[in-house]
């Protein structure tokens, strides 16, 4: 496969995850911002536009943080490269140069919801946040459905998985750290109701409040949700299923060409970091700073993966 062709892959799957996670962004906001204010609780948007990296830009078009201004930036606005417009948008325009190398189907779903999205343009002040979440999250998974479904699993279906996994990584780190850097604004408030119900309001904006019940039963704890969120390989946005599932394609990729790069040496021993954590060693370095770090980690592995296979004939 030629590089070029390697390149729109992943960053289809990378695109179609990052306008999910600017849904998923403003889903736990608007969750958080229900929860009642007292002094010296922060439930302020602006926490929202660090997590999503966005927050230069934003200042530079709108200046002071206010909810209106960031849900546009976050949805709709073209100034912002990780909003869910510009996200689907980019996706279609990479699988419409790579069109032969998709199915019907998942064309089709890209397609649909670029399609879609220029309805919800055109109605904008009408659309209400929770119906904009709900259909963005619905075309993501409609996109990551058809090609599970539908693609050969060749190399091209790798790159897909790699680029999936990579923005998958760094959106639950960053979705966390919105939570415990942010939100709770004093170390006084930690195992306190409101970090309890902040914690449960995180859960459910990620769609994994039910898998955690399952997994841990009824109390939610810091400790409980940092091993789910990070390190349980039973949860499907946990970092060590994200890098597992990136050393797991990766490999795939060097059986196919039939040589290893250094991006299988990186995710083994990202891989290899996780598994010798604990969520007690990870509170004890810091969460946030522990969350940033990955956040890094996982910049570079991506750095990697591209000088490996997406920057020159392959």
């Amino acid at each position: 496969m030629l590089s070029r062709t390697a390149d729109n892959l992943y960053w289809i799957a990378r695109y179609m995850e990052r306008a999910e996670t600017a849904a998923r962004l403003l889903e736990v906001g608007a969750r958080i911002s229900l929860l009642p204010s007292a002094q010296g609780y922060r439930n302020d948007w602006d926490s929202l536009l660090r997590a999503s990296g966005g927050a230069t830009g934003y200042a530079e078009k709108y200046g002071p943080a206010e909810q209106r201004n960031i849900e546009s930036w976050l949805f709709f606005d073209r100034d912002n490269p990780n909003s869910v417009a510009s996200s689907i948008t980019a996706a279609r325009e990479n699988g419409r140069i790579v069109r032969t190398a998709l199915t019907s189907q998942v064309w089709d779903a890209l397609n649909t919801a670029f399609q879609e999205l220029k309805g919800l343009e055109a109605r904008r002040g009408a659309c209400e946040l929770s119906k904009l979440t709900d259909w963005t999250m619905k075309q993501t998974a409609m996109a990551r459905g058809a090609i599970d479904a539908t693609l050969l699993r060749n190399d091209g279906y790798n790159f897909l998985n790699i680029g999936y996994y990579l923005e998958r990584g760094d959106s639950t780190a960053r979705l966390m750290d919105v939570k415990y850097y942010v939100l709770l604004p004093q170390v006084d408030f930690v195992g306190s109701g409101l970090d309890n119900d902040q914690w449960s309001m995180l859960l459910r904006g990620m769609g994994a409040q039910r898998a955690f019940h399952w997994a841990y039963g009824g109390d939610v704890t810091a400790l409980k949700i940092a091993h789910f969120l990070i390190l349980n390989r039973q949860c499907p946005r946990s970092l060590i299923t994200c890098v597992a599932g990136m050393e797991n394609h990766l490999g795939r990729l060097s059986k196919y060409y039939g040589k290893e790069t250094p991006a299988q040496a990186a995710v083994q021993k990202l891989l290899a970091e996780l598994e010798s954590q604990t969520p007690e060693a990870i509170f004890d370095e810091g969460l946030h700073e522990f969350l940033i770090r990955f956040v890094g980690q996982s910049a570079g592995l991506g750095a990697v993966i591209r000088d490996s296979y997406l920057s020159g004939d392959m």
